[in-house]
């Protein structure tokens, strides 16, 4: 997919013709069943995660005494993968910012890359950096900033494959109301979303993917939508995808 720009929309035209998009009452139905599931997942993730620490013990203490070595490693790795769900789960129920600092995004962007690095160079995968917005600072908080940025960019590795390119451009946007916002572009070469998931990627539990969640995504939206943002996404079949972040400049 071509890294130029997506069709340049203002950041809050975005908002509010999403929200006018969708009819109230659908509107409402929606957020109503969202608390509930927040209520739901909270609760079970607790319960959940409390029962995982006897089970990790128990495994940690067979794989000590060398019994069923095999199996003991199966049963490890199936903890840690329910452990992430569950974590995930928590994540998306309460997701709201903790304390919100003044944060350079291109900060943020680099320290998620650099975590990222060995899986980019195994991957021979090219990374294309432009950051223009100046000033880059916004108020966040940086975890989740950083776990939303690392969501996007684990996404575009998978898209991608290898041999393909990610992009991260930034912009800064001044609205002709007076409102400044800072765009983030992440872009990659990969697959492409199929028009018909396009709507539904931002879902919870919505993935095409064998072992996936469905909640990077969910989360990523209500983290920038905690945070006063929107994220949007612009995808051709076999050219690639492009996620934009859109927050408001400090």
């Amino acid at each position: 997919m071509s890294h130029e720009h997506p069709k340049n929309k203002t950041c809050s035209a975005a908002v509010k013709s999403t929200a006018a998009d969708a009819g109230l009452p659908e509107n409402l139905q929606r957020l109503d069943r969202l608390a509930n599931l927040g209520l739901v997942s909270a609760s079970v993730a607790h319960e959940v995660k409390n029962g995982l620490v006897a089970i990790s013990t128990f495994v940690d203490v067979l794989l000590e005494k060398g019994e069923d070595k095999e199996m003991a490693e199966v049963v490890r790795r199936e903890l840690k993968r329910i452990d992430l769900l569950v974590t995930q789960m928590l994540r998306f129920a309460s997701p709201k910012p903790g304390k919100l600092t003044s944060v350079h995004v291109h900060q943020v962007l680099d320290h998620s890359l650099r975590l990222l690095e060995h899986q980019m160079s195994e991957r021979m995968i090219a990374l294309k950096r432009e950051y223009r917005a100046i000033p880059d600072t916004v108020r966040a908080d940086d975890s989740q900033l950083q776990q939303t940025f690392m969501n996007l960019l684990l996404n575009g590795f998978e898209a991608i494959g290898s041999n393909g390119e990610l992009s991260i451009i930034t912009e800064n946007i001044l609205e002709t109301n007076g409102s400044r916002w800072l765009k983030i572009h992440i872009g990659d070469t990969g697959v492409g979303i199929v028009p018909e998931n396009l709507g539904r990627v931002f879902d919870t539990f919505f993935t095409t993917k064998k072992n996936g969640t469905g909640l990077g995504l969910a989360i990523c939206r209500r983290v920038v939508q905690e945070h006063g943002g929107n994220i949007e996404v612009q995808s051709e079949v076999r050219r690639g995808s492009t996620f934009t972040i859109c927050l408001p400049a400090e």
